[in-house]
């Protein structure tokens, strides 16, 4: 299962000009993305020590972060990354995660090389713990040349010096295939046009896990059921490992609250382009500010009114009462208020849907993602004596580290 950077990281790679850039990308293990790249670019996977590599960025702290033996053999594996960017010629290293921000990251340093960060987590107190926080802000300051963040929310907490180049570049999508215009001027995916739903249907799709909030959401439908009894819910995500827990407790909510008959635990989905075709609402419940939200994306491109909570990166996606509604986190009667608001009057909701899709056109495409991508490296990559006469990148990005020749 690949989380949403992995994803963007993906959709960026298969989309990057390869007259401009001749991506690679360093994994830290195999798995779903390293099957998913091969084919697409070169991939490289240097396995990192697994005391490393699964550390889950909230329970990170001191502790961990200063346990010698894990130091010394991410010291050892940056050395030898070094080695490899110097001896593969390569103009850029480009990090995609947290992990790889600082080892990448340093090694690049080490390696002589421009380092780019693509920060898509928040750097602050509600998401990581304190001690991570304060030091990957200091870290921020030091290591990378240029900083690109998937929302203005998420470089905020950063708090970078004015002197660090910096930039918004919103996690850009692949727009579903077999889009059509009707007559009425509405847009639609062919799969959502044949699909014509009786009852409406509610979707929530992410990952089970507490602040993403399908609590919340079970307590709106338990809110929305009495005044729109057709009205049916689905829950669409699996837990990952640790989060069993919640997964449990949200079932029982589901049995205590007598929605079984009306809620649909669909468990994890590949195909969410189908997925999103058969809700009528795509509602995101997140307690925590987003960093940026992909599936709310992925709901107005696919022409679907949006209910959203009102933190992070979210309202930098949604524009309220034009492409959905936005409400406050962890507030069931208001995120209920505006799923029945949508129900009462579907015209205004299907108009919501198309406004949404033609802002994601506007401003969340891969391609227009890719295209501001690019003019970072242009604008980073350091000169090399054996750059082919094409100016071309050879460009790095670890765990994902994007390693770039131009």
């Amino acid at each position: 299962m690949l989380g949403g950077g992995e994803i963007a990281l993906l959709n960026l790679v298969r989309h990057l000009d390869r007259d401009q850039v001749t991506p690679m990308v360093l994994l830290f293990s195999e798995g779903p993305l390293a099957e998913k790249l091969h084919g697409v670019c070169d991939v490289l996977v240097q396995p990192l020590s697994p005391t490393i590599r699964t550390a889950k960025k909230d329970t990170l702290g001191f502790a961990t972060l200063l346990r010698v033996r894990d130091l010394a053999l991410a010291c050892a594996y940056t050395i030898r990354l070094a080695k490899f960017i110097r001896r593969s010629d390569i103009d850029l290293v480009h990090t995609n995660s947290l992990k790889a921000d600082i080892i990448a990251g340093i090694a690049g340093r080490l390696a002589g090389c421009p380092v780019v960060w693509h920060i898509r987590d928040r750097i602050d107190r509600d998401y990581l713990p304190p001690a991570v926080v304060a030091g990957f802000r200091f870290l921020s300051a030091i290591i990378p040349q240029f900083v690109i963040a998937n929302s203005l929310a998420t470089l905020a907490t950063l708090q970078l010096p004015s002197s660090r180049p910096s930039t918004r570049i919103f996690s850009g999508i692949e727009m579903p295939k077999g889009t059509a215009v009707v007559r009425d001027g509405a847009h639609q995916t062919k799969d959502a046009a044949a699909s014509h739903q009786k009852s409406p249907v509610i979707g929530l799709i992410g990952r089970i896990c507490e602040w993403k909030g399908q609590h919340v959401f079970l307590d709106a439908a338990a809110r929305v059921h009495p005044r729109f009894p057709g009205a049916r819910f689905r829950i669409i995500g699996a837990p990952l490992f640790g989060e069993q827990k919640y997964e449990r407790q949200i079932h029982a909510q589901c049995s205590s609250l007598g929605l079984e008959d009306v809620v649909e635990f669909a468990g994890f989905r590949s195909d969410i382009t189908n997925v999103i075709a058969g809700l009528d609402i795509v509602v995101h419940a997140s307690v925590t500010g987003e960093p940026f939200g992909q599936v709310i994306v992925e709901g107005m491109a696919a022409s679907k009114p949006v209910v959203a909570t009102n933190g992070g990166g979210v309202p930098e996606i949604v524009v309220h009462n034009e492409t959905g509604l936005l409400v406050e986190m962890g507030d069931a009667a208001g995120m209920a208020d505006a799923i029945c608001a949508l129900l009462t009057d579907p015209a205004t909701a299907k108009q919501m849907g198309v406004r949404g899709l033609e802002r994601v056109q506007k401003h969340f495409t891969i391609e227009r993602a890719a295209r501001a991508v690019e003019s970072v490296y242009r604008s980073m990559a350091k000169p090399s004596n054996r750059r082919p006469a094409t100016g071309k990148v050879r460009q790095l990005t670890p765990e994902t580290a994007n390693l770039t020749r131009e």
